[in-house]
């Protein structure tokens, strides 16, 4: 039986950064329009656990699709190691700027949906450059 080996070269881990610069840039583009909506509209504040979960897995996605392009397989490998990056990143920002460790379940719930939405974005690019 063949063992297959999951190859991390230069190219791949620069995909994956680029990915998630690409990501916390949809990241801060849909908090600054959030930001906007709850000022001017009647969007209420306890929405913003929902909107920043669900900018984050889009936003992941986005980091796992294009970290992918540069793989040559596994995308949905490099996507999970772009979600994590993605996560572990955000954790520390949150953390830092709210003056104290508490891992709570929902910085969990940001490391599972991140590695997961990473993964299906890996997923998806590896296969869409194929086509």
């Amino acid at each position: 039986m063949e063992k297959r080996k999951f190859s991390v070269g230069k190219e791949q881990v620069l995909g994956m950064i680029l990915g998630v610069i690409i990501a916390y840039a949809i990241t801060a583009i849909a908090f600054i329009g959030t930001a906007i909506a709850i000022t001017y509209t009647n969007l209420s504040e306890a929405a913003l656990p929902t909107i920043v979960m669900i900018t984050c897995v889009i936003s992941v996605m986005f980091a796992g699709f294009d970290a992918s392009k540069k793989a040559h397989k596994n995308g949905w490998a490099w996507g999970m190691c772009a979600g994590l990056v993605y996560a572990i990143v955000f954790i520390t920002i949150i953390i830092i700027s709210s003056g104290g460790f508490v891992f709570d379940g929902r910085k969990l719930l940001l490391l599972a949906l991140s590695v997961v939405g990473g993964g299906i974005g890996g997923a998806i690019g590896i296969n869409f450059k194929k086509r």
